[in-house]
């Protein structure tokens, strides 16, 4: 396993000190599945207490204690992010993933120490002074099998966010769960376990989910065997579609083939994909109470503005309100491109749409709805609304942005008028005359605000 120089010195300078390093966990599954990763975890075996694990590695980088009750510290070495802690044992005391007695032992032998990690593949360590790895848990047979197995029942059970790694790491890896491990979670969810968790922490494992995995569908349709899906998506279960345009089945089915395409469409932005992969996620909730089937007709009319679905599922993952402002529009709009489209709208629809969404980041998630399909068209991967409405936006200068307003308050008072209460209603009145392209610029704006004080001077003759 290749090792950065960096590292290889912090193992050298533990051992000056009769200490060994192990790199542990992700690292070491990475490389064996043959990713790069920038995060490592390093086990320090042979130093009794923190402090003195500490006094060790002040001269290498600034040290910064995470928690003593766990023994972890973190350092930075070239462009890697080290978390390093002594070996320990887990002991559940209560509920949550914080409900745990730690006890660190630097004198611990390994196979008792990786016995609390969550997977086989997680257990594997690396011995940098002897180069050579440690498996005790045969994490390497089962990366080899891309097989997801727990190590243990009863450490398993102890910390309910597992079942959400076991998820995500599925569809991240494109691996199966060993049949004893789902078993497990099922019966874990099963006895509510969950509930016990922080939304944040929940939260933590849906990013995970979405923003790592090819194919997210793999990790929400392993939430449905587990009988762990949120209720908002287990109602898209069954609700049938036109299948003039959704050949592909009902809206669970259509909306797992979204998230696929939108994995495919992410801008290496992890702010931005995380509202875009969520506002995919989101945008055919309303039609759980929108569709109807009359005289075998199947309509889902105005199911994008029934947004309550959307607002009561991201708020069981998160308390930001701008990341729920960022998606709603998103979702509100999903279906505008392929409207505006259809009846060849002018430049003014177009820019007042770009007063109520971001246009690049709309065409995305629109995109990945019109490919989430089995249509010809999904699957030629064509989008022409997306590619018309985007090139007319980029035209206009308001793909990312709405317009900048041309008229000011200031130039209302360089007419001579005085600030008050009106002119809010004149720079909106300005603004809208903008958007319809009757100002064109600020000597357009202002020949229009003079016209305009003209006529109300006229008014009051």
């Amino acid at each position: 396993m290749k090792i950065p120089n960096s590292i290889i010195l912090l193992a050298q300078t533990l051992m000056e000190h009769d200490a060994r390093a192990f790199i542990v966990g992700g690292f070491v599954r990475d490389h064996f599945l043959g990713i790069e990763s920038k995060d490592i975890d390093i086990e320090v075996y042979g130093v009794s207490t923190l402090n003195k694990l500490k006094i060790v590695l002040k001269d290498l980088a600034p040290v910064h204690e995470v928690g003593k009750s766990f023994g972890v510290l973190k350092i930075k070495l070239d462009d890697y992010d080290i978390d390093i802690s002594l070996p320990r044992t887990e002991t559940k005391i209560g509920k949550g993933h914080k409900g745990f007695h730690i006890q660190t032992n630097g004198q611990l032998d390994y196979t008792t120490a990786a016995k609390r990690r969550d997977f086989t593949m997680n257990s594997i360590g690396y011995d940098i002074k002897t180069e050579f790895f440690l498996d005790p848990y045969e994490g390497r047979k089962d990366i080899e099998k891309g097989l997801i197995r727990h190590i243990h029942d009863t450490s398993f059970i102890e910390d309910p966010l597992r079942i959400l790694r076991a998820v995500q790491f599925a569809a991240r890896f494109n691996f199966t769960l060993h049949p004893n491990t789902l078993k497990l979670c099922q019966t874990m969810v099963k006895n509510k376990m969950l509930e016990e968790l922080p939304k944040e922490r929940i939260f933590e494992e849906y990013k995970k989910l979405l923003l790592k995995a090819n194919k997210p569908s793999q990790g929400f349709e392993l939430l449905d065997d587990m009988k762990a899906l949120p209720s908002e998506l287990k109602a898209l279960q069954g609700i049938v579609q036109d299948k003039t345009y959704h050949p592909e089945g009902d809206v669970w089915v259509h909306t797992m083939m979204s998230i696929d395409a939108m994995a495919e469409l992410k801008t290496k932005q992890n702010k931005k994909d995380l509202v875009l992969m969520l506002a995919v996620l989101c945008h055919d909730f309303g039609k759980v109470e929108a569709t109807k089937v009359e005289n075998g007709k199947i309509t889902s009319i105005a199911h994008e503005h029934l947004l309550k679905p959307t607002i009561s599922f991201i708020n069981t993952l998160s308390e930001e309100k701008a990341l729920l402002q960022e998606i709603i529009p998103l979702v509100k709009e999903h279906l505008t491109p392929s409207q505006l489209y259809k009846q060849k709208s002018k430049d003014p629809a177009i820019r007042r749409l770009s007063t109520r969404v971001n246009i690049q980041d709309l065409v995305l998630v629109s995109k990945a709805d019109h490919l989430g399909r089995t249509t010809q068209e999904a699957k030629n991967k064509i989008y022409p609304a997306g590619e018309w409405l985007l090139n007319k936006a980029k035209k206009l200068k308001v793909d990312q942005y709405k317009p900048e307003a041309f008229l000011l308050g200031r130039h209302l008072i360089d007419e001579g008028m005085q600030a008050g209460l009106e002119f809010k209603s004149i720079l909106n009145e300005a603004y809208q005359e903008q958007l319809e392209g009757k100002i064109e610029d600020e000597v357009s704006a202002i020949k229009w605000l003079r016209s305009y004080i003209k006529e109300e001077e006229d008014k009051n003759l």
